[in-house]
């Protein structure tokens, strides 16, 4: 069962109007949580989209989180922090995909610049769909003899 989370725009609107009691920066396995408490409600910061408890993996990302939402004092509980360890070669791997990514996206957009050049080329030679068909239809109808061939 997920706790009752508070939304980023609840707590700016629950700042605004004074009603934050107390928040508290609590260390877990992974990073930093916020827990605000308001009126008789003690609700952990949510993440945008999950509506999940937000983990901030940096301390020091959730303090200005707090301070710009406008909560400059708050306590921290480090007790059950731990923080989030990859392994060398699951760094290594992540950083391998992210070169192979890069050089793809390279290799990629130089196709794409390549196609477009020589389709604004004037001396493009441009073959009509229906010749490509009759083609394909052509090359199909050999493959599929040679087949039949074969299997005799």
């Amino acid at each position: 069962m997920t706790a009752e989370t508070i939304d980023h725009s609840t707590l700016s609107r629950l700042v605004e109007a004074g009603a934050v009691e107390a928040a508290h920066v609590v260390g877990r396995p992974g990073g930093w949580s916020a827990v605000i408490r308001y009126g008789k409600a003690e609700r952990p910061l949510a993440a945008q989209r999950s509506r999940q408890v937000r983990v901030f993996k940096r301390i020091d990302t959730l303090v200005s989180y707090l301070r710009d939402v406008g909560i400059s004092k708050f306590d921290v509980d480090a007790v059950d922090y731990a923080p989030a360890t990859a392994s060398r070669s699951e760094r290594a791997a992540a950083l391998r995909r992210i070169h192979e990514a890069a050089e793809y996206d390279k290799w990629f957009r130089e196709q794409v610049e390549e196609a477009i050049r020589e389709a604004d080329d004037p001396n493009t030679v441009w073959i009509p769909h229906e010749v490509v068909e009759e083609e394909m239809a052509r090359q199909r109808a050999e493959l599929l003899a040679r087949l039949k061939g074969e299997a005799k």
